[in-house]
């Protein structure tokens, strides 16, 4: 960052002056600066600014504390510490933007900085920075006709590109007309001139017609009993020469270099001065704009209108009411409550979430600006920044592969490993704003199936799925269906369910055959948990009506299970084969243990009903199965240093319980086996649980246990 040469001291005793009046935070910071070799001149003039704004003492005394810690690191590493949280926090984001000037300085010539806009009000996390930096650059601005061409020149980019957007749409015309001004004079000198010269050379006559124009509008309003402030308009040469290129006119052809302005108590006032206004010139058609029945989307709200004035000549004439005249100058500023529980401003909180969505698409000059910006919030992204500085933005928890498919689809493809800030890091890890990532590729695109499996995490963003979606789509039809059909053969197998029906399950996902849907579970656009609540809703089945001279069906446990045909009975699950909701259950009378509930397929059941058949019993699980039951599951892998605790973490993290646990390692092998019995809700649960713990590394087999 190109900084002005400081000037003579002195620039801040009339405000050391006033330190008996000022509040103790700002005082403190202006004695902290008195013998410090801070820029006093540029201090001063940024002071005045945020008095200007509005800005309450925590945010001046910020201002003056980064430019100490810039100059006397130690001193701020003293005196830091021990200031009020909000000042740091205030000197933080100050320090934090500092990345972005040096981005700016680094990227190439011509380059969009609609990014780096982003980035900045990304970090800042108190929106009182921002007035900061405007209020700072403004007064680098006025001081860099002392700076080397060059330098005066790497200041108004950096004002072009950054700042002064800012101020436009924090819609704060009073420093963005002069930010826009002093980099247009330093970027372009020559044509500056001319349009100031073109200006200066007519300043006595447009002085003169804007003299008898006010005249002319004051008797005006005065005979319509409205009473009105009114000045003449001042005209900055950027905009003047925007809107040459804009309009592709002359300077000759601009009618609205003599403008006025007309300042009224209320909204009604405004309409009843146009229509004086219209009474007393002609209008021009075209050149009517309402921006108080719709504002700009920065705020901004005026009547603005063009008519033959005085002499035959175009005039511009824009009517406001002070209030609004306020808000227009000093934007979101104006709206600022600094008041500990002050009441609550409803305009000014809609002006903050407008900023939070920060550069939107609009029409005009800014309308390519983050066209890609789709969430309402910043909060809801983060910016991060590739190996050259360039800026991407993300929703808040990708990963580093969905950056790389942001970068570029063939670099997710053929993504292996990544970077962020210098560190290798695993392919699931999610960066936050102001990292740097740097992407490891092979030479080759091979993306792997499990990217778009939910339970390893690698991918979170719909984008970079159906980028790789699409990628197996290209591939042989029948490695998707080999696919697909291995990964339900190995849920059904997991779940313990390989007996169930499957025929029925591509209804239920809106596909027509069994190969559909093996592809649509291939390319993870169905899920083995999707499969596993199917199969649990279609193995429920539907309780026969009883008979007239049957009793009701009782349901016990708030519903968990219905016994057909019997009164009140108790009931509990069996060991042997740990029913589940969603499996094939029925029921065997026991002696004095109530009904012993079992899988429809469960072996011990077979050999008792071939034992006693009268004893077994029709059960089906009811309408309020919302208990928690007990399942077995086994899980084989290499043994490693903290594999049972990762196992644990996992089962604990999914909101299961642990009732049981045994493992037993086998030294030869190097392999462990490990038993669980868990407390689980549903079959979905189970799925998910299973899916996690297979991911984990080193593991290599988890499974349901079958049928006792």
């Amino acid at each position: 960052m190109v900084r002005p040469a400081p000037p003579e001291a002195g620039k801040l005793e009339p405000w050391r002056a006033r330190a008996g009046t000022l509040p103790a935070v700002l005082a403190d910071a202006l004695d902290a600066c008195a013998e410090r070799p801070v820029n006093q001149a540029e201090c001063a003039d940024t002071l005045d600014l945020l008095g200007m704004l509005g800005c309450d003492a925590p945010t001046q005394a910020a201002a003056l504390w980064f430019e100490l810690a810039r100059v006397d690191p130690p001193a701020w590493a003293a005196r830091g510490p021990g200031l009020p949280a909000d000042v740091q926090r205030l000197v933080a984001g100050q320090q934090a933007a500092e990345q972005v000037w040096a981005l700016h300085a680094q990227r190439a010539p011509g380059g969009a900085a609609e990014g780096l806009r982003r980035l900045l009000l990304a970090i800042v996390r108190d929106l009182r920075v921002v007035f900061v930096l405007l209020a700072r650059q403004l007064a680098r601005m006025r001081a860099a006709a002392s700076l080397p061409p060059e330098q005066a020149a790497a200041l108004a980019r950096l004002t072009r590109d950054i700042h002064a957007p800012l101020a436009n749409r924090l819609g704060i015309w009073q420093l963005k007309w002069e930010l826009e001004d002093l980099a247009f004079r330093h970027l372009q000198p020559d044509t500056y001139r001319r349009i100031a010269k073109l200006l200066d050379e007519r300043r006595v006559d447009r002085e003169a017609f804007i003299r008898q124009s006010l005249d002319e509008l004051q008797q005006a309003l005065d005979n319509a009993d409205l009473h009105a402030d009114l000045a003449g308009r001042p005209k900055h040469i950027y905009s003047i020469w925007k809107k040459m290129q804009r309009k592709a006119l002359d300077f000759s052809d601009l009618y609205d270099i003599r403008a006025v302005r007309i300042l009224v108590d209320s909204v009604t006032d405004c309409y009843a001065a146009l229509g004086v206004v219209h009474a007393r010139w002609p209008h021009l058609p075209n050149e009517f704009d309402d921006y108080i029945a719709r504002p700009k989307p920065n705020g901004y709200q005026s009547l603005h209108t063009a008519v033959v004035g005085p002499e035959g000549k175009t005039l511009e004439v824009q009517i406001r009411t002070h209030a609004m005249h306020r808000a227009n100058e000093l934007g979101v500023a104006a709206h600022w409550r600094y008041k500990e529980g002050g009441g609550s401003d409803a305009e000014f909180e809609a002006k903050i979430a407008w900023m939070r969505k920060l550069l939107e698409p609009r029409s005009g000059d800014d309308s390519t600006l983050a066209a890609d910006l789709q969430t309402e919030l910043l909060e809801d992204r983060v910016y991060l920044l590739t190996p050259k500085g360039e800026v991407f933005d993300l929703a808040r928890g990708a990963t580093v592969l969905d950056f790389a498919y942001l970068v570029h689809t063939e670099v997710g493809h053929r993504c292996r490993g990544a970077k962020v800030n210098g560190r290798i890091v695993p392919l699931t890890f999610q960066p936050q704003s102001g990292d740097r990532v740097e992407i490891l590729t092979a030479k080759v695109a091979e993306p792997s199936r499990d990217w778009l499996s939910p339970h390893h995490g690698y991918l979170n963003t719909a984008r970079a799925k159906d980028k790789v979606r699409a990628w197996f789509r290209r591939i042989a039809h029948d490695a998707n269906l080999a696919v697909g059909r291995a990964m339900l053969e190995r849920e059904l197998k997991r779940l313990a369910l390989s007996a169930a029906d499957v025929g029925k399950l591509p209804a239920q996902f809106h596909l027509q055959t069994q190969d559909e849907l093996l592809i649509a579970l291939a390319l993870g656009e169905v899920t083995p948990g999707q499969i596993a609540r199917v199969l649990q809703e279609a193995a429920q089945p539907v309780p026969p009506t009883p008979p007239p001279t049957v009793a009701r069906p009782t349901t016990l446990d708030q519903g968990a299970l219905s016994i057909e045909g019997v009164g009140n009975l108790l009931t509990t699950l069996a060991r042997c084969c740990q029913p589940l909701p969603g499996d094939a259950v029925r029921g065997y009378i026991t002696k004095g243990r109530g009904v012993s509930v079992h899988r429809a397929d469960c072996g011990s059941l077979a050999r008792l009903a071939r034992r006693d058949p009268d004893r077994v019993i029709e059960v089906s699980w009811g309408h309020a199965a919302s208990q928690a039951y007990e399942v077995d599951i086994e899980l084989r892998g290499y043994d490693r240093k903290e594999l049972q605790k990762d196992v644990t973490n996992v089962i604990s993290n999914a909101g299961t319980h642990i009732i049981a646990s045994s493992s037993r390692a086998h030294p030869q092998t190097g392999e462990v086996d490990m038993r669980y019995t868990l407390r689980v809700r549903d079959f979905e649960q189970l799925s998910t649980l299973l899916g996690k713990l297979l991911a984990l590394p080193n593991v290599t087999e988890v499974r349901r246990v079958g049928v006792g």
